[in-house]
């Protein structure tokens, strides 16, 4: 036994010595075990400091609140006269500007006290400008029709007496000092400085005269005023290029006239405004539903975008169509606005720009004095009525159109009795909008009208698929780099303003008449202006007709929120009293929002009152 255990261990060292000589490749590893059971938990450890606090974010809902706290006295020879059309003003100074074109001049309002604004001095600028300009006689200006203020000097628009003469530019010191003038295109309407204060641009608008024998190009007067306000540099950006034949297109539906000689003739620009930076000025071409986009260093009318059309039968987007229907009927319609828009304000969000316009719209009304038909018939006219002979008219009311003018695709969607005068038969249309075949409608060259006079015989060809009535009674945002609206305030206009005035909506300007403008463009949105304050954005929206200013934060432009309505006019006073300039602010024109002695404020120029009125701007 013992011999064996021997040979045994003998046997096994061997075995290790030859394994140990061998270089042999290793084995694959195991599978893993189970995971052992979880540890203790150790100890907490000691507080870190306290992080620096983060920058405050921005209320996305912050409102303000608007009061009425003075105004220029309401003078009764005043009313309806245009005698406060466009405001401006001096901060240093403590300085509206107020426009009044039925005296050619500018108003001079000191706001020294808010509560108490008042006319210190009145510039004579056709005066000024008719001295200056050798060419020029005393009586050949016309009405000024706009001002701004940029630094310590004034830009002021005059037209001529003969609208479609050229008109002029002038520019002041703030202190009233005439400087110099600049001959601008017919009719220049709007006048604004570029951010920078290099440019003092113009839309000039080129209407034509009554009977429509002269129309005048519409264009763009850019003066350069960098080397002085003594040595200014015009330049004028024309609309040639965008004729028949010319070298550029019109984008999307822009709204030509079969009346007009040429596309550069037919555009009418009617206000300006520019991008931040200055180096880019938009103009709206309110009659064409259009807006111009224009290279200010090169004075070069880029594009010319048509906006398109908003439609009625959407929900939020009711309107009153019959100022004969009893009072408030928001409605569904299949029929369109068209946004014809005014005035407008430009900002930029994260590096987009955005365009927002007051959605006024407008018609064409060519006409002349006539004693009689047999005047007005030698004059060239097509229709007399009460001392006034047309030439060309573009509206015409749904009642008034023939039965057999209508498809009967629009007629099924209508219903049958939509040309009922609490429907539709009250509303004013686009007589050049909508043909099943417009070039077969032969007289809208000639008198615009789908109608024959005097019988009103519907002519042949005339036919309408669709109906297109007069701005769209809303303020929208447009996105630039699209073209496209992102928000349209829809129906709010007529809903809050029906919610607040019971019986005195649609009021006219000039009249307490309420449900008055129903069958035309209800409240006439027709300017903006956009404030940024406290981090937030906000848009003031003036109404024409039925007066006051409605309110909007627009931080996020593709979801704006309305935050208030303020219309201090007097509804409880007779047409008497109105036409006696007692009825309060008539008319809003404009609107300019001011910071003075650390508190804010904003100016409205009311052009039927003749006044400005100054509200206070709380944050709330």
């Amino acid at each position: 036994m013992r011999l064996k255990q021997v040979f045994l261990a003998i046997a096994a060292a061997m075995l290790v010595l030859f394994l140990g000589a061998c270089e042999g490749d290793d084995g694959n590893d195991g599978a893993a075990g189970a995971p052992g059971a979880p540890g203790a938990d150790g100890s907490d450890g000691s507080d870190g400091e306290d992080g620096s606090n983060g920058a405050d974010g921005q209320d996305a809902n912050a409102a303000l609140s608007l009061k009425l706290v003075g105004s220029t006295p309401a003078v009764a020879e005043n009313f309806d006269e245009s005698a406060a059309e466009i405001v401006a003003y001096h901060a240093a100074s403590k300085t509206a500007f107020l426009v009044n074109s039925n005296s050619k001049a500018v108003d001079v309002v000191s706001l020294d006290d808010v509560t108490a604004p008042t006319i210190t001095l009145t510039l004579d600028v056709a005066g000024d400008v008719e001295t200056a300009v050798t060419e020029l006689s005393d009586g050949d200006l016309g009405g000024v029709n706009s001002v701004d203020v940029h630094g310590d000097h004034m830009a002021v628009a005059i037209e001529a007496d003969t609208k479609q003469d050229i008109g002029y530019i002038a520019f002041y010191n703030v202190d009233g000092t005439f400087i110099s003038a600049v001959a601008a295109g017919a009719l220049p309407d709007k006048v604004g400085f570029s951010p920078d204060g290099k440019y003092a641009v113009a839309a000039n608008e080129g209407e034509p005269n009554g009977d429509y024998s002269v129309d005048p190009e519409g264009s763009i007067t850019i003066i350069d005023v960098s080397g002085g306000f003594d040595l200014p540099v015009a330049a004028t950006a024309h609309f040639r290029d965008f004729n028949a034949g010319g070298s550029k297109t019109l984008t999307g539906p822009v709204r030509i006239s079969a009346k007009a000689e040429s596309v550069a003739q037919d555009l009418e620009p009617e206000f300006i405004a520019f991008s931040d930076d200055g180096s880019t000025a938009y103009a709206t071409l309110q009659e064409n539903n259009a807006v111009a986009v224009i290279d200010l260093a090169s004075a070069d009318v880029e594009t010319i975008l048509g906006i398109g059309f908003k439609d009625y039968g959407l929900p939020g987007n009711e309107i009153d169509a019959s100022n004969r229907d009893g009072g408030v009927n928001l409605n569904s319609w299949s029929i369109f606005g068209t946004y014809m828009p005014d005035g407008f304000d430009a900002y930029t969000v994260n590096g987009t720009s955005y365009l927002v316009t007051a959605n006024e719209g407008d018609g064409r009304e060519y006409l002349t004095d006539a004693a009689d038909e047999a005047d007005c018939a030698a004059q060239g006219g097509f229709l007399f009525d009460v001392g006034d002979c047309f030439h060309y008219l573009d509206e015409i009311r749904v009642k008034d159109l023939d039965a057999s003018q209508f498809t009967e695709d629009l007629v099924a969607k209508l219903g049958a009795d939509f040309q009922d005068q609490d429907k539709l038969g009250r509303l004013k249309v686009i007589t050049d909008m909508g043909l099943e075949d417009a070039s077969t409608c032969s007289t809208l060259a000639t008198t615009g009208q789908p109608i024959a006079f005097p019988d009103e015989t519907p002519v042949a060809g005339c036919v309408y698929q669709n109906l297109y009535s007069f701005g769209s009674r809303s303020f929208t945002i447009w996105d630039l780099s699209t073209g496209r609206p992102v928000f349209d305030s829809g129906s709010d206009f007529e809903r809050i303003t029906a919610q607040q005035l019971g019986g005195s909506f649609n009021a006219s300007n000039d009249s307490n008449e309420g449900d008055d403008r129903s069958d035309d463009k209800g409240p006439e949105p027709e300017a903006v202006e956009i404030a940024t304050i406290n981090g937030n954005t906000f848009a003031f929206i003036a109404l024409e007709r039925v007066g006051g200013v409605m309110v909007y934060n627009i931080t996020n432009p593709q979801n704006a929120k309305f935050v208030q309505y303020i219309n201090p006019r007097d509804f409880t006073v007779d047409d008497d009293a109105v036409e006696a300039n007692l009825a309060g602010p008539l008319g809003p024109e404009d609107i300019k929002f001011i910071t003075q002695d650390d508190e804010m404020y904003l100016l409205v120029s009311n052009e039927v009152s003749g006044t400005l009125s100054v509200y206070s701007v709380t944050l709330l």
